[in-house]
C-alpha cells in the first residue's frame, strides 16, 4: 500500500513538473514574441518609410510610417480580444483599419523589395538595351553601306564594259566613223579616263569604309566587354565617343550618295545607366510577385504574431484585486465550455435574480474591471469567456480555498478526536 502511494506521489511530482515546464515555456514564447513583433514591425516600417519617402517628404514620411504600423499592431491585438459578435460596428471599424494600414504597408515596401529583387534584372535590361539600339544603328550603317558600295562595283563593272566596247568599236554611244575599228582612239581614251577615275574613287572609298568597319569592330568590342569590365565607366563612355565617331564619318562618306542616313540612337548618360531603382507607380506595371509575397509576408507575420499575443493585461492584479475578483465571480451561475474551448459565463440576472430584484453592481463592476484589463472577452451582450491570463489566478484561489477546507476538516477531525478521548477518559 505504501508503494502504490509511493508511486502515486512519484508521478504526481513529475507531472507537477512537467508542468511547470510547460508552463515556463509556453510563458517564455509568448515574451520572446514581444520583441519578435516590434522588430518585425521595424522592419516593415522601414521598407515602408523608404518607399513613402519618395513621394513625400520624409519628416512627414516617418510619422505616417509610424501610424501605419501602430495602427497594425493595435488592431492586431484589438481583435484578438473581441468578438465580432458583441459589438460588430467595432469590429469592423477596426478590421478595415487594419485592412487600409495593411495595403499602405504593403504598397510602399513594394517599392523597396522590388528594388531588390529587380536589381539585376533592370541592370541586364539596361545593358541589353544599350547593345540592342547600337547593334540596330550599326547592321543599318551596314546596309547602307553594302547598297552603296554594290551601286559603285555595278557602275564600276559598267565603265570597264564601256571601256572594253570603246576599244573593240562596239560601244552603242561612238560615232559612225569609229565604229568597229579596234584601237585605243580618242573615244576609248575618254571612256578609260572615266573608268581609271572611278577606279580610283572606289580604291578610296573602299579604304574610308575599311577605317570605319575598324571603328565598328572597336565598338562592338567594348561592347561586349561592357558588363564584364572592372572600369565600366571607362568602357561606357569609349562606347559614346566611338558611336559619334562612327556617325559623324558615315554621314561624311554618304553625304555626297543622295541617301538618307540611319538616325544614331540616343544613348542614356553613365549615371542613368548605373543608377538605382527609383520607385515610382510604373513599378507595378512590371510587376514582381516575388517582391510583393516578400512585403506581404512580413506584415503576415506582424499581424499573425500580434494576434497570437491577444489584448494581454497591461499589469499583475493586486492581491485585494484578485480576492474581489474570485469572489465576485464566484456569484455567476450560468457557465459552460463554448467553442473555443474557453470558459463562458452569462453575466445577465436570472429570472429569480429579477424576481428577488438583486443588485449586482458589485459583480459587474468586477466584468467590466477584467474587460478593461484584458482577463475577459465579451462574445455578445449577455455572454463573456475567459482569457488564458485569467485561469492560473481562479486556479490559484480554488487552490487556497481547497487547502481552507482541508485544513478545517483536519481540525475539525482533531477536534472531534479530541473529545472522544475525552470522553473515553471520563468513563
Amino acid at each position: 500500500m505504501e508503494n502504490i502511494k509511493q508511486m502515486k506521489s512519484q508521478g504526481a511530482g513529475l507531472g507537477r513538473l512537467i508542468n511547470r515546464v510547460q508552463t515556463v515555456f509556453v510563458g517564455m514564447l509568448r515574451i520572446w514574441s514581444i520583441p519578435i513583433v516590434l522588430l518585425l514591425s521595424l522592419a516593415s516600417g522601414f521598407t515602408t518609410y523608404y518607399g513613402l519617402s519618395h513621394f513625400i517628404v520624409p519628416w512627414i514620411a516617418l510619422i505616417i510610417t509610424v501610424a501605419i504600423q501602430s495602427i497594425i499592431v493595435i488592431c492586431s491585438l484589438e481583435i484578438a480580444g473581441i468578438h465580432w459578435k458583441a459589438n460588430r460596428f467595432r469590429y469592423f471599424t477596426i478590421m478595415i483599419s487594419l485592412l487600409i494600414a495593411l495595403a499602405a504597408s504593403i504598397s510602399f515596401s513594394y517599392f523597396k523589395f522590388y528594388e531588390i529583387s529587380e536589381k539585376d534584372t533592370i541592370h541586364i535590361q539596361r545593358l541589353n538595351q544599350v547593345q540592342q539600339d547600337v547593334n540596330q544603328y550599326l547592321n543599318k550603317v551596314t546596309e547602307v553601306k553594302n547598297t552603296i558600295l554594290e551601286q559603285h562595283r555595278k557602275e564600276l563593272e559598267q565603265a570597264s564594259k564601256d571601256v572594253t566596247q570603246a576599244f573593240f568599236g562596239t560601244h552603242p554611244g561612238i560615232v559612225p566613223r569609229y565604229k568597229n575599228v579596234v584601237g585605243e582612239g580618242p573615244f576609248w581614251r575618254r571612256y578609260n579616263q572615266i573608268y581609271q577615275d572611278k577606279k580610283k574613287e572606289n580604291q578610296l572609298r573602299e579604304q574610308e569604309f575599311v577605317k570605319l568597319d575598324k571603328k565598328i569592330l572597336n565598338l562592338q568590342s567594348n561592347l561586349t566587354q561592357l558588363d564584364g569590365a572592372q572600369s565600366k565607366e571607362s568602357v561606357y563612355q569609349k562606347i559614346l565617343t566611338l558611336l559619334q565617331e562612327v556617325q559623324v564619318d558615315f554621314n561624311r562618306l554618304i553625304s555626297s550618295e543622295g541617301v538618307e542616313a540611319p538616325k544614331a540612337p540616343t544613348l542614356m548618360s553613365y549615371m542613368q545607366f548605373t543608377q538605382g531603382v527609383k520607385p515610382s507607380f510604373s513599378m507595378w506595371k512590371g510587376f514582381s510577385m516575388f517582391a510583393f509575397v516578400c512585403a506581404a509576408m512580413v506584415d503576415f507575420f506582424t499581424v499573425l504574431l500580434s494576434y497570437r499575443l491577444e489584448f494581454t493585461a497591461p499589469g499583475p492584479l493586486t492581491e485585494q484585486e484578485e480576492s474581489l475578483v474570485f469572489e465576485c465571480l464566484r456569484q455567476f451561475t450560468e457557465f459552460r465550455i463554448n467553442e473555443n474551448d474557453e470558459l463562458e459565463m452569462v453575466i445577465e440576472k436570472t429570472e429569480l435574480e429579477r424576481a428577488r430584484h438583486y443588485s449586482d453592481w458589485s459583480r459587474m463592476f468586477a466584468v467590466g474591471f477584467l474587460l478593461s484589463r484584458g482577463f475577459l472577452r465579451k462574445i455578445d451582450e449577455r455572454t463573456v469567456e475567459f482569457a488564458p491570463n485569467l485561469y492560473p489566478l481562479i486556479a490559484e484561489h480554488m487552490g487556497d480555498k481547497l487547502q481552507e477546507l482541508k485544513a478545517k476538516a483536519a481540525s475539525k477531525t482533531k477536534s472531534e478526536a479530541v473529545k472522544l478521548e475525552v470522553v473515553h477518559g471520563n468513563d
